[in-house]
């Protein structure tokens, strides 16, 4: 590891011009530390000149053990005796009530860069929210996993906004820090925010987090590494069919699998795609919770051999679609939970194109080609919210 990146956690002196005084309420997780493992919750209990009057909870709950997908409510903090409130149960963003006693709010967690990530649409809401209640924000910065150069997929349609992609016009993977998105969502969308994103000391864009000095702390449970972060944007892709994308094994998302495919076929099939910088071997696995839970499944896991040439959503795209070419009568797309909502597949993609293309003669290559204009439409929209040179 190189010389230490300092996050915005560690320059939380640098805010008490601005909330001196102020009554704050923190939206956070474990990954809220700074480089002294020091949780951000506890470094705000003890400032002076502040008062911690309130935590926030996304996904996976303030302590991170919660599944994907767990709904849970409202509680009081053990030890501080504030309130922690729920933004993963019977609401999304904050009430007036829960604001109504803050002057700001701090929001301090570790992203993976990906759109269908909660984390980033818990963000949008919440910046939403403050907007109408006149709150301060303040976005504690924090690396893009894969560095500012990694923006990958198809951007998100009009009519498929959801808790997996709150925003339309945003690919699968941003390239962007989580101040920077907000600096983008608040700028496009004119939110109004009074949002301040305090700034990291010594990341520029080139830096994957292997070389920002940084611990790997695991936003999720099921993103324990940065193996795991690397293939998300492709492999994310299978949790909208009925094949396993690793969930219940110790390498989700690095592994997919059913137990109907045959491992060793369709490592060969998706060799043929020519997808560069990875290898997929052969695996046999049986789930412990999840899709196909205790049942033994065939598949591949994902090897990143070169991180310079991968690509991950192209690599997902070339896994799919291999596993449609072998098990055309196995194969599904998830339906939808009811009649007026879209495929899952449909909401984590961004539209329907993915579902109706891929499998499809010259589907897998459109994409890939939609994809790339795409990028580059995103990457020049949002150079006006970079934060960061390449120095």
């Amino acid at each position: 590891m190189g010389k230490q990146v300092a996050v915005g956690a560690d320059r939380l002196e640098r805010l008490k011009p601005e909330l001196q005084g102020s009554r704050v309420g923190l939206l956070t997780n474990p990954t809220g530390i700074n480089g002294r493992f020091e949780t951000t919750r506890a470094r705000c209990a003890a400032l002076p000149w502040l008062q911690l009057s309130a935590l926030f909870a996304c996904e996976h709950g303030i302590r991170g053990e919660r599944q994907a997908g767990e709904q849970f409510q409202d509680e009081t903090h053990p030890s501080l005796g504030i309130p922690v409130y729920s933004l993963y149960g019977t609401r999304k963003k904050p009430d007036a009530a829960m604001l109504g006693g803050i002057d700001a709010v701090l929001f301090d967690i570790q992203d993976t860069g990906m759109r269908f990530y909660t984390y980033l649409s818990t963000l949008v809401y919440l910046m939403e929210a403050c907007a109408a209640g006149g709150k301060r924000l303040v976005v504690l910065d924090r690396p893009n996993p894969l560095g500012g150069f990694r923006a990958e997929g198809g951007r998100l349609e009009p009519g498929y906004e959801s808790m997996v992609g709150a925003v339309t016009g945003i690919p699968y993977a941003t390239g962007l820090t989580i101040g920077e998105y907000a600096r983008f969502v608040n700028d496009s969308r004119r939110l109004g925010c009074n949002l301040t994103v305090l700034p990291m000391e010594g990341w520029n864009r080139a830096m994957e987090y292997d070389a920002t000095g940084l611990y790997w702390l695991p936003p999720s449970p099921n993103m324990p590494s940065i193996d795991t972060v690397r293939v998300y944007a492709g492999t994310c892709l299978f949790e909208g069919t009925n094949v396993s994308e690793g969930r219940g094994t110790t390498r989700p998302f690095e592994m997919i699998g059913a137990p109907w495919i045959d491992g060793e076929r369709l490592a060969a099939v998706f060799h043929e795609y020519g997808s560069p910088g990875v290898h997929a071997c052969p695996v046999y696995f049986s789930p412990v919770f999840s899709k196909h839970q205790g049942t033994l499944c065939g598949g591949v896991r994902l090897f990143v051999t070169d991180a310079a040439t991968f690509r991950a959503v192209q690599t997902g795209l070339a896994l799919l679609e291999s596993v449609q070419k072998l098990y055309p009568d196995t194969f599904e797309w998830l339906p939808p939970t009811r009649n007026d909502k879209p495929y899952f597949i449909d909401l984590l993609s961004g539209g329907a194109r993915v579902r109706q293309q891929l499998g499809q003669s010259g589907g897998y290559r459109s994409l890939l080609e939609t994809y790339g204009r795409e990028r580059e439409e995103w990457v020049s929209l949002t150079k006006p919210c970079l934060l960061y040179g390449n120095e």
